[in-house]
Formats: C-alpha cells, structure tokens, sequence
C-alpha cells in the first residue's frame, strides 16, 4: 500500500529560543527607527521542527482602549488639579516625600509603550531542533547583525544569517558530525545540546561518549591572518576547522556521564563549567554512594588545543540538575538541585541554599537548616538572572522565586530566597531579552514576555528585617481568576514587587523593588494527550469537530479543532432571503451631506467615532438584465428595499467623503444621492458607439478605474466642487487603444510607498504630493493613492496619482516569482490585436493591494491567475532602483522610483472548471462563478481590530494576518460563495453579509477562534490536564479522565501506615490519581463526575457496544474504563475495568443545559494486573491485564463473564478491532493479528511481528482490496506491516511483514481512524489516519493510488536535489530509519507531505522545470496534492 504522511498542524509551544539582532530594522539608528513601532530585538522560538522568528515591538497601545480610559480618566478630574510629575508616587510613600531620583529615573520612559510581539518569519525544518545561540562573526562587524547558530537531534549544527535580498534566513554553513566515532550505537535517550561562548570565539556541541564538538569563530583579521599561513590558502569562511574534544581523554578522565554545561563570561579564553558525574547513583543508593556530581570549570585554547583545569569541585548533590553561569562581577556558577540551589564560586568555595527538608537526608554537604514551612521542590525549574545580584527561580507550576545573592566584601556571603512574586506558565526556557525584558517559553502553553523594572525605595522596616513587597496594580477591572487574564492576551498589567535590606547606613536605607508586568504572550495548547470528533452544532447543522485534550498542570484543558465547519471563523446569526445578491453585495456607509459655499461634506463626527453602515446594494443575474437593489434598516433585524434599479451591479462605493453613492453598471457609471437618486449618470459610449460592457472596476474616492470584457480601461476622478464626475486624461499611460486585463487602486495609510526620483527631474517625485486641486486637498491628509494595472503580455505597473507617473514596473508577476523588485522598465504598451487575443493560463484575472493585520497593518499583494494560482505578497521597503544597474541599459529611462519590494509569503491553487466559450447562454450566465478579493476590516470587539480579505468561488477562503502568526488562509467551508461584504448596518462591526449556496447569510465574527495556527482552534481552560477523552454518541456528550496529584501513603497488613513526615520541610510523596467527568460540549459545564481512589489512575477510556437486554435492539452504548492502581514500590500493582453507563436525569429548569445526564457505575472488575487496554468488539468487552488479553460479555448489566483468553507480550499498549478481527500493540512484542470466533469462543493468532519493537499505537488502515496495519513506536517511527501468506517470508502467513519505515521523529500518543470518500462513492470508504503528537502537532496518513504516488514520488526526488531547504538539511536522510536488518531503507512506499508541500511555493517556471524532468504536468501535480491534503 501507499499513503502520505502529511502534517496538517505543526508543533505548539517553545522547547528553545534565542534572543538577537538577526533583522535589519533591530540596528538602532535605521530608517526604520524613525518611526514607531521601534524594534527592540529578535526573538527566535523553536519546538520539534518548527522554527519561528519574532521582533519584540516598542509601541503606544492601541487607539481605541487608550483614548477611552483618557476620556473618562479627563471627565473625573477637575481642570487645574491633575496630579504633578511625583505626586502619585508621593502618596503611595505615605510619607509625604518622595525619592525624586527614582522619580526621574523611571519618567525617562513612556509609561504609555508597550512591548509586543510581531511574526516575521517560519520554517518547518527537515531535522529536530535541539539548541539555538546567537553569535557575532566578522562580517557582524559591517552589517551589525547576529548570525544564529542551531543545533539538531542527528548531530548537526547549521550557521545561519538573514539575507534582506531575500528577505528570509539563508544557510551560511552546516557542520555535520553524525559519522563521529562517539556517534556509532544506538542512544535512544542522549539528546545533542548546543552552548556558545558569551564573545562567540567558539560554540560546542556536546556529543554520546562525554565529548563535545567545537566550532571556533574568527573575531579579528589577525586570527584570519594566522590561519591562512597555517593553512597556505585564503579562506571566505567565519570559521576554523572544527573538532571533537574528548573529555575524558582530553581533559580528565574523571569527566564522565555529562549532565549539564556552560561557557562563562569574563575570562580571555573560552571557558566552560561542566556538571558531571562519575559515579551514577540513585535514591535507592545513597547509602553507599551520595554526592556523586561533580563541576570542573577548564578553559579551551582553541591555537595550541590545550584545556588547563581551573577549578574542580567534588561533592555536590547527586539531583543536580543544570548550571547557571553568573556575572562577571561575581565570577563562578548556580548549580540547580532538585532540593537546593548551590553558589559555586572559582575558588571551589560553596554557598548552598536549601529549599527543602529533603536537601540535608539526601546529601552531606554542609547546608544552612530550611526554613520550616518550606516545603518546594525544583524539579523542571528554570533559572534565570535578572541583574546582578538577583536570579528568578521559576518553578514548573509557574511560580517566580527571586532569590538575591548577598556578598561580604567581594564573596559571597548568602544566598536569600524571597516569597513567590507571581505565577506565570509553565516554564521550558527563560531568557533575559535586553535589560529590562523576560521571556519565559512554555511547551504546555502560552509563552509570555513580561517586565522587569528596578526601583528604590525608602526602607521603613527595622534594620535587621529583610523587606519585601509586594505590589498588584491593575489597569482595568478584570477577574484575574480567569485563565486568558493570566496567559492571554490581556490588557491587564500585573506588577509585583519584591526586594532586601541594602546600603550600609542606617539612616538612608532602602529597599530594592523588582516591578514584574505581563507585557505579551504567544499563544499555543502543548501536546496532545489524546483527541476525539464530537459532533458541534453550527445553526442547524451538526459539524465534525476534532476535541483534543491539551496542556499540563493548570494549562490544561481542552482543543478544539474544526476544519470543515461551514462558517470557520464566524458563526451564522439569521438569513436574510430578500436581499438576493448572488452577483455582488455591497454594504456602506453614506451621510446626508451638508453644502456650504458650493462645496458639499458630510456631518462632522468625532475624529474615533465608528463608521456605521447605512445602506445595502445587491444584485442579481435574474431576470435579465438583472436587477439591483438599494436597501436600508428598518427595524432591529429587518430590512426595507424602497429602491430597484434594472440591470447589473458591478461595484458600489461611497464617494465625495461618504455623502454620495458611485454606482457602476455593465454599461453606466451613476453618482447616486444617500436615498438612491440620481444625481448624475455618464454612460459608456464612444461617441456614439456603444463600449464593450464593463466586467469590474476599481473606486477609491476620488478615482474610478473600470476594466471592459474588450481590455480596455477607464478613468474617472470626482470634482468635489461640483458633486460630479469627469474622464481623466490616461495620456501617460500611452495610447488610448492601451490594454488591460486587471488593475485596482490602493491607499497607503502608513506611509510605505515612498517615491525616489531620480536627479533629472527631482520634482516629479513630489508632484502627485503637493497637488493644489481641491478634491485632492480634501482626501489627502497622510495618505497616498496608487493605480495598479496588469498588462496583457504580464507586466504589472504601479502609477502614482494624481498624475499619473509610472513609478514600478515587473515582469515577473505571471509567473509568481518569491520576488517582485522594480525592473526600472517604461511604460509597456500593449496594443489590441486582430483578431482578439485568447485569454492565456497565466494571465492575471484579480489583483489587489490592500493592508492585512491586527495592530500594525501591512500591504499586502494578491494576485489569482486564469489558471486558478492564488499568489499573495507582501509589501517591503526597498532601496530604490537605479537605471543604471538595468542590463542593458534603458533606451527612456523612468523619473521617478517606488521603494518598495514584494516578498510571497502564500501560494495556493485553486481547481478551475471552465465553461466553454460557445456556452454564453442565460443558464451559464447563471451558474458562473466569480472570484474576487473583497477587503474587510472586522472589529468583534474593542480590543481586536483585524484587516483581511475574503476571497470568493467555490473554494472560498478568509486570508487574514495576526501579529503572532503571520498570514493564513482559512477555509471558510461553504460550498461556493457568490458575493460578500462587512457589514455594520445593525451596529455591530464584527458582521458580514454573504450569498453562499444557501442564500444570503448574516455571520458575526466569532473572537475566542485563535487563528495564529494552520487549523483555527478555540482553547476550553480546565486548570487541569486529561490523559483521556472520549465522545458518547447516543447522549452527544464528553467524557473525560482528568490526570491529577494526590499525596501517597504506604500501609503494611494491618492497616498501620509505613512512614510519616518526620521533619522539617518533609512531606509525603506525590502519586498519580484520576477522575471521570461527563461534560456537555455545547456549554462545557461538567455534569457528573466519578472520583477513583487516591492511589488509582486511568490508563484507558473508551465507548464500547455491548450485548444488552435492556434495550429493544439487544446493544447499548457503554463506557469502559482500565485502571492500575499503585501500591508502592515493594508491591506489584493491580488493576480494575469499569463500566459505566450514561443516563438522562430530571433537570432543574433553571440549568443551562435543558436535558442533564449522569454516569452510572454498571460493574467494577478487579484485576491482578494493570488494564492498560479495553476495546469492544461484537457485543463483547476485550481487555488487558498484565500479560492476558481476555474476552468478556455483560451479564444482566451487572457483571462480566469471561468467554476466551490469550497469553500475549508484556505489557499490551493499544487494541484495535474491525469486524472479528483483533490488532494487539505491545511495548516490547511489537504488533499481533488475532481473530475471534464465537462458536466455540477462542482467540486465534493469525501472525505476529517477530522483530523486538514498541508499538505505542497500532490501527488498521485499509483502500480498496488492500489492507496494511499501521504502528507507531515511543521515537515516532511509523510502520505499515502486511499480513499476506501467499509470501514465502511470512512463514505462511504466521509472520507479519514490515515494508514501511518512515521517522516522523516525534511520539504519537493518539491515533483516530476516519473514513476518506473519493468522488467515485465506494461501498466501503478509504481509511484515513489522524494522529496526535506529544509536541503538539497534527498529521494525517492518507492512501494514495498508484499513478498518482509513481508521479509524487518522483517528485519529491526532484524536491530533494533540485530545491534549498532550510539549514542545508537532507529530507531523505531526516526520514530514514536505521535498521539492521534489511540492505536499504524501507521507506519507499509513504510520501513526505512536509517535502511535496514545498513545490507549491515555487515560481510556476520552477514549477514547470521540475515536472518536465519527470515527465509530467505541473497542472496535474498540484490537482494530486490538493486532493490529498484535506484535514478530514
């Protein structure tokens, strides 16, 4: 068999990041920093394979929060008695006085700027990222930019750098060490780590074996200098050759089992601190061998490779668990245990911090007592230093420590741990941005970057006491119980406060208060625990949607998937049948104008004031010539339609500042009162020859651009003074026979467009800027206006207005290169032809400019070819082009230059159905479909704004841009959709009007959708994780095993408890415990809960049919659960199977849900072993227990009566059935095939895997007459075996035959088999595999027929040679699965959908390129991919 193994959703949460200058518009003193938002630094995230690159903005806050809390804050103050600079702080002294030196010092900055995140780049990559540093090379020291090194799982380390040109990251160098001798076995466990020394001299990865692989960087021309003597040759390369050290032959051979290491700032060499351990123990050992770690600090010269010992330290606690260099003031390292924190300094001298009782029982290293009521353990804590003398532990529920370091003289005296500040996520790495900026990434949730602020104040405890604050100021009233308040994208500014006694004077003593304050968050759900469909309701209509349990700790909760639901991300509000409109929908917003002097203008409004809606214009194809509508709001939900006009809308716009209508028809141009008069109307003639009929048009007051079938164009511009319109002279843009084939206007609010002229004529540039014509007057303001036109032959031409100067010129565009810069060309003049052309595939058939985002927006450029190829751009600053460098030079050079550039971030296809040119008849005419971009601005609230575009036709999509997740097009799963518009006509700025299939349709935005990922998802917060989840389909309901602490105690025989806390700081341990939960889905309300012992969890829940007499048809739904239950170390653990049934009850009528069910307990089954795995199967229950698979029936609902058994491996994973057919996944035996007879009962096994391999998942996965069983193991390595006895390796059919190996390189711990229906409808439908990963991601096994998997695999060849993939990776090498068993790799038969994915965002002569040496079609390419990659 043959599949696609493609990822519909990449990894969620940060494992790694980096903080660096990697982009232009970082380098202080650019362009760029002109103007806000400032860029601060980079920020660079990654987990698993996905690699994502941030600027961290400076910005005022938002418009509208900001100018309302003014107002109201300026309406409760009387004038005159506003609070000076101080006098706040003044009060909250208490003293009447305050520091004005601190007062100073904190007014420098604006208060009122907030620091945010803003996307700018991702990769998916073909390797595992396992560290990320930045480093400085000598070419840092011409373009002041940081180089960002990367490491990955297989021993690789990538150089990178960010080339503007590109306007993307490009490979410098990739240094590879997987064919190391320390690289040779199998290390399932060792994970590469990357550290770079703090002055980039060097950067060492460390390798299995206690060595490390060391890349030396040149600093200076000098060490450039010695090297090329050494070497005889020059060199163009940033680094040295690099090696490996080994630690133990090298070093010191006492240097063994490396468990953490760092380079240390301050020293002329490179110097590193290794934690190690040269004797391994564990707790069950610490009698005869405690204190095993060991610190050895040596430093690298890298010329003479000589590594001198500076400083040894044995003794250390054997739960060290990392390292933590310090300042250069204080020298020396933190070392993190599990129970203490450890100051070690370069002398050996230790200062250890104990955090529990447990410190001083598991170690003998001298240790001041713990403080009695500490109880805290560090376990995945992350350190980090904020200054200093002050370091933040941050523990793995979310809550800061400060702990400061107090020194005596110059050494380090104590370390003093201060009480929890706050809580924040869940934490994997903490970074210190620049001075005043942390950020703390998460795998199980939001990463946030917070605030740090200094401040000191007068200390009015007694010397003696240590001070501590603690200070909550919020900007608004916000119930911070709630989740989004604490990890979201809240505007509530959270500060805290802690600090200790300093200053050596009694009198001026004072305290030193860190300000901590939640500035931003990227939002993520971290990995799937497990995931089910339920079925949600979308207006009448039930959708599939993907429920996942997600998160950890009080991250946890519930994901919510939907990738096919009708109105993804809106829900329906009512239909509005009358309007009609299946050949356009425009919604406006029109004032009664008032005149004065001649001169008309709308009401004044106030500057913040909403733009509401006030008239809709629809129209139709039927009856001919079609008909147009003009309606207006009557009541709450009503409309009225007092106007209709015979023929066809084109487009509809408000004109002369929203007092008057520009109405375009196939034939007309009409300027049209508010109430739907006219005012004028200037029909299409030539002379008096009737035009071609118009087909589109562009408005944007003052100008209207319209576009004939014929390709010629028209200009309009309004004469304000007048009220009308007038033809604009195109006598610039050539010949009046010049023709076109798409164009549009755009208005460029943020001033990005800017013109260059060039030294001829240095006033053409500011021509079009001071214009004196009134109407130009009147619009202008900051903005500027531009003509967008598409030629024929495929040039795009940009012209400046008001005029008309050509400003960028491209060939490019019909092939959608990835770049679109100015080729400095003159006008093209294309002149109609006899007889007519034929429309061409690469001809553009829409085009549009217009701004995309949340906070900031940003031009973007959409492009859709005849052939159905979407292609979005977008707009970049770019030095001007000059002639000069045109080759060969331009016979009439241009004037005047746009300084931008055009990047592609999207590309899409799109299947065309053509209808033929003969076939114009009225029913044609009817069912054409049109796509077209439409604009809209949505504001579902006040605190989110969003600019995007709806594209229409029959795959309709939303193309929108977040800050946090650049650019994504989501489907909006309607059949087709004829016309749309934003619609604020019932006060609400977050509806839209559309005509789908199903008529007019009113939707409203739907605001809790998080659409910074591939997939839209809405987060359901539980503030706990769930390790299971299931959907009951006959109640439509959830149930859910919650996974959680509670603490263990061990009990002998009789009942006496074993051990207690006998200590200070001791407690009893923590062990796993579960409880079921019965959940409504439409309001996630828990309904009913179960709650197992204290020392009971649950391995497994599923829905089983059973046999029944309770009900008429002999089967009913129940829900069967497998448990272990601990009993500590020194004795096996049993199990228990649960069956459950879901019940209706009588509801309180004030519920919320009108119908409440409850679970009820049917049999509790106890077990000798562990239940790992239930599943039914004919009416029957089949569990595990320990090394037995049994088969049970349920007797009278109250009992199960075994009726076969099987001995089978060690410890069952996973059970599949499919009609009488049984999979067994086991953690050491690999997969089995058993069938199951009734009559008489018996498990027969049909074959079985023989090879030694961990099946955590196994599924039947099947197309047509061919059957495969798919599996999956702990390290992410997918199998497919066939069961097939005419082969003579499978002994008969007693042995399953494994063909397929692909490494997905991630461990799947839910797979869901759903059905695949192709358009030739089957009896029995393809299955298709949705599988859920522990970093979160998504991916989908789907068959794939033969000729089309012959031609794709092909394909990705070409792919794999022909294409630059990011880092320099190798995409067949990343996939291959060692194995010693056969000669060459098996992983033939499964496509890499993250490496065909790819050919989509080529160019299309790349595209063509690459299929002609396969000896296929491009068209025919993209037509199988497009297929395959449908989520479910």
């Amino acid at each position: 068999m043959h599949a696609l193994r493609h990822d519909i959703l990449p990894p969620s949460g940060v494992e790694f990041a980096t903080t660096l200058k990697l982009t232009p518009s970082t380098i202080t003193g650019s362009s760029s920093q002109e103007k806000l938002p400032r860029v601060l630094t980079n920020v660079v995230v990654s987990r698993s394979n996905l690699l994502r690159i941030f600027e961290v903005w400076e910005q005022p806050p938002q418009i509208s929060t900001y100018i309302e809390n003014e107002r109201e804050r300026r309406a409760h103050v009387r004038k005159g008695t506003e609070a000076v600079e101080g006098e706040v702080e003044m009060d909250e002294g208490g003293e009447g006085w305050v520091n004005m030196g601190s007062v100073k010092a904190t007014a420098k900055k604006d208060p009122s700027m907030v620091s945010r995140f803003h996307f700018v780049r991702e990769h998916t990559l073909h390797g595992t990222v396992t560290g990320m540093e930045s480093v400085r090379i000598m070419s840092t020291y011409d373009d002041q930019l940081d180089r960002l090194l990367v490491s990955f799982k297989d021993a690789k380390i990538a150089l990178l750098e960010w080339s503007d040109a590109a306007h993307d990251l490009v490979t410098v160098s990739i240094h590879t060490y997987e064919r190391a001798p320390q690289m040779v076995g199998v290390f399932p466990l060792f994970r590469t780590e990357l550290r770079a020394d703090p002055l980039s001299r060097c950067a060492a990865l460390s390798l299995p074996k206690d060595a490390f692989a060391i890349l030396p960087f040149f600093q200076t021309q000098a060490e450039l200098d010695v090297m090329e003597q050494e070497q005889n040759h020059t060199r163009d390369v940033p680094y040295s050759p690099s090696f490996v050290l080994d630690l133990v032959n090298d070093v010191d051979e006492r240097i063994r089992n490396v468990i953490d290491f760092v380079f240390l700032p301050g020293y002329n060499n490179p110097t590193v601190a290794v934690l190690c351990q040269s004797e391994q123990t564990w707790a069950g050992r610490l009698k005869e061998y405690r204190d095993t770690a060991r610190l050895y600090i040596f430093t690298l010269d890298l010329m003479s490779r000589n590594y001198p010992i500076i400083t040894a330290v044995d003794g250390l606690p054997y739960d060290s668990v990392s390292l933590l260099p310090c300042a250069t003031s204080l020298g020396g390292v933190i070392v993190l245990t599990s129970n203490s924190i450890i100051y070690v300094d370069q002398a050996a001298r230790r200062v250890s911090l104990p955090v529990n009782g447990w410190a001083t029982r598991v170690s003998d290293m001298p240790m001041p007592p713990a403080d009695k009521d500490l109880g805290l353990y560090l376990e995945g804590s992350r350190l980090v230093f904020v200054d200093e003398k002050t370091f933040f532990v941050i523990r793995k529920d979310g809550m800061i420590h400060p702990i400061e370091i107090i020194l005596d003289g110059r050494t380090v005296s104590k370390l003093v741990l201060l009480p929890v500040i706050a809580q924040t996520t869940i934490p994997a790495v903490a970074r210190l941005l620049n001075d005043d900026l942390l950020f703390v990434g998460s795998m199980v949730g939001p990463s946030v970057l917070m605030k740090t602020a200094r401040e000191e104040v007068p200390l009015e405890l007694p010397a003696q006491q240590t001070g501590v604050a603690t200070t909550m100021n919020f900007s608004d009233s916000m119930d911070l119980d709630d989740d989004d308040d604490l990890y979201g994208d809240s505007q509530t500014t959270t500060q805290m406060a802690v600090g200790a006694a300093s200053g050596a004077s009694a009198t001026t003593k004072t305290r030193s208060i860190i300000h901590l304050s939640l500035c931003d968050s990227l939002p993520a759900y971290g990995p799937i625990a497990d995931m089910t469909f339920s079925l949600a309701k979308n207006g009448e209509r039930f959708v599939p949607e993907l429920v996942a349990a997600t998160g950890a700790g009080h991250l946890g909760g519930f994901t919510l998937f939907q990738a096919t639901q009708r109105d993804l991300p809106t829900r329906t509000k009512r239909k509005l049948h009358v309007l009609g409109g299946a050949r356009g929908i425009w919604s406006l917003p029109v004032r009664q104008s008032q005149r004065v002097n001649g001169l008309s203008y709308e009401k004044s409004m106030g500057p913040f004031s909403a733009e509401i809606d006030t008239i809709i214009i629809s129209t139709d194809a039927n009856p001919t010539p079609g008909v147009s509508r003009i309606a207006t709001r009557t009541a709450k939900t009503d409309v009225a339609i007092p106007t209709r006009i015979p023929g066809t809308t084109i487009s509809a716009a408000p004109f002369f500042q929203r007092t008057t209508i520009l109405h375009v028809m196939t034939n007309a141009i009409r300027v049209l009162e508010p109430d739907g008069n006219e005012r004028q109307v200037i029909k299409d003639m030539d002379g008096s020859l009737p035009r071609a009929k118009i087909k589109s048009c562009s408005i944007c007051d003052p100008f209207v651009l319209i576009l004939r079938e014929d390709e010629s164009i028209g200009l309009f511009i309004g004469e304000t003074e007048r009220g009308k319109i007038r033809r604009k002279d195109m006598s610039p843009m050539g010949d009046k026979t010049s023709r076109y084939i798409a164009g549009c206007f755009f208005t460029d609010t943020i001033g990005l467009f800017d013109i260059e002229a060039s030294e001829t004529t240095p006033a053409a540039a500011h021509a079009d800027k001071n214009t004196s014509t009134l109407q130009a007057a009147v619009t202008a303001g900051n903005r500027s206006q531009w003509l967008v036109l598409v030629r024929p032959q495929g040039v795009m031409e940009i012209w400046s207005l008001p005029k008309l100067t050509l400003v960028f010129s491209t060939t490019a565009i019909s092939t959608l290169e990835n770049i679109l810069v100015d080729s400095c060309s003159p006008a093209a003049l294309s002149l109609p032809q006899d007889p007519p052309r034929k429309p061409q595939d690469l001809d553009i058939d829409q085009i549009l400019v217009a701004p995309l985002g949340e906070t900031s927006l940003v031009p973007h450029l959409f492009v859709f070819s005849r052939s159905g190829n979407m292609a979005i751009y977008e707009a970049l600053p770019a030095p001007a082009p000059t002639e000069k460098n045109a080759d060969p030079p331009l016979p009439n050079p241009r004037t005047a230059f746009l300084k931008v550039k055009f990047h592609k971030v999207v590309s899409k296809t799109f299947e065309i159905q053509r209808v033929e040119e003969t076939e114009k008849t009225v029913l044609a005419e009817h069912k054409r479909i049109s796509r077209t971009f439409v604009p809209f601005m949505t504001s579902p609230n006040m605190e989110c704004t969003l600019a995007g575009v709806f594209f229409t036709g029959d795959r309709p999509c939303w193309i929108i841009a977040t800050d946090k997740g650049g650019l994504r097009v989501v489907p909006s799963g309607h059949t087709v959709v004829y016309a749309f518009t934003a619609c604020s006509l019932w006060e609400s700025k977050g509806d839209f009007l559309l005509y789908s299939d199903e008529g007019p349709t009113l939707l409203e935005w739907a605001p809790e959708v998080q659409l910074d990922s591939c997939l839209p998802y809405r987060s359901i917060p539980r503030s706990r994780t769930y390790s299971n989840v299931i959907f009951e389909h006959s109640a439509s309901l959830i149930v859910a095993a919650s996974s959680l602490q509670a603490r263990f105690a061990s009990y002998d025989e009789d009942g006496n408890i074993v051990w207690e806390p006998d200590g200070n700081g001791v407690s009893f341990p923590h062990a796993d415990c579960s409880t079921l939960e019965l959940i409504s889905p439409e309001h996630w309300v828990t309904m009913d809960g179960y709650e197992f012992a204290s020392n009971e969890f649950v391995n497994t829940l599923t829905c089983v049919s059973l046999e029944t007499t309770s009900t008429e048809s002999g089967s009913k739904n129940f829900i069967a659960v497998g448990t272990t239950i601990n009993r500590g170390e020194d004795l096996a653990v049993k199990g228990a199977t649960y069956i459950f049934e879901v019940v209706e009850v009588v509801s309180d009528p004030n519920w919320t849900p009108k119908r409440w069910y409850k679970l009820k307990l049917r049999v509790r089954d106890d077990a000798k072993g562990p239940v790992t795995a239930v599943c039914g199967i004919n009416g029957y229950l089949v569990s595990s227990m320990g090394q037995k698979i049994f088969v049970r029936a349920l007797d009278l609902d109250e009992r199960l009566v075994g009726v076969a058994f099987l001995d089978v491996g060690v410890y069952v994973t996973s059970l599949r059935s499919m009609k009488n057919l049984l999979l067994i996944g086991d953690a050491v035996k690999s997969v089995w095939l058993v069938a199951f007879q009734e009559d008489p009962y018996k498990l027969v096994t049909l074959a079985k895997d023989v090879r030694k391999r961990h099946a955590t998942t196994v599924d039947f996965f099947f197309a047509g007459g061919d059957l495969a069983i798919a599996s999956e193991d702990e390290e992410g390595v997918l199998r497919l075996f066939a069961y097939d006895p005419s082969d003579l390796e499978s002994r008969g059919g007693q042995h399953l035959l494994c063909h397929t190996e692909f490494h997905g390189h991630k461990e799947c711990r839910s797979t869901i088999m759903i059905a695949r229906r192709t358009k030739d409808e089957q009896l029995i439908p393809q299955a298709k595999l949705v599988s859920g990963f522990t970093d979160g991601s998504l991916s989908t096994l789907t068959p794939v027929d033969e000729a089309v998997f012959k031609r794709l695999q092909l394909l990705q060849g070409q792919l794999t040679r022909n294409v630059q993939h990011t880092a320099g990776l190798n995409p067949k090498a990343h996939r291959i699965v060692r194995n010693d068993a056969v000669s060459k790799p098996l992983s033939k038969n499964v496509l890499d959908g993250q490496l065909l994915s790819e050919f989509q965002v080529l160019g299309i002569s790349r595209q063509n390129e690459i299929t002609r040496q396969i000896g296929t079609e491009r068209a025919l390419v993209l037509h199988d991919w497009s297929s395959l990659i449908v989520p479910w």
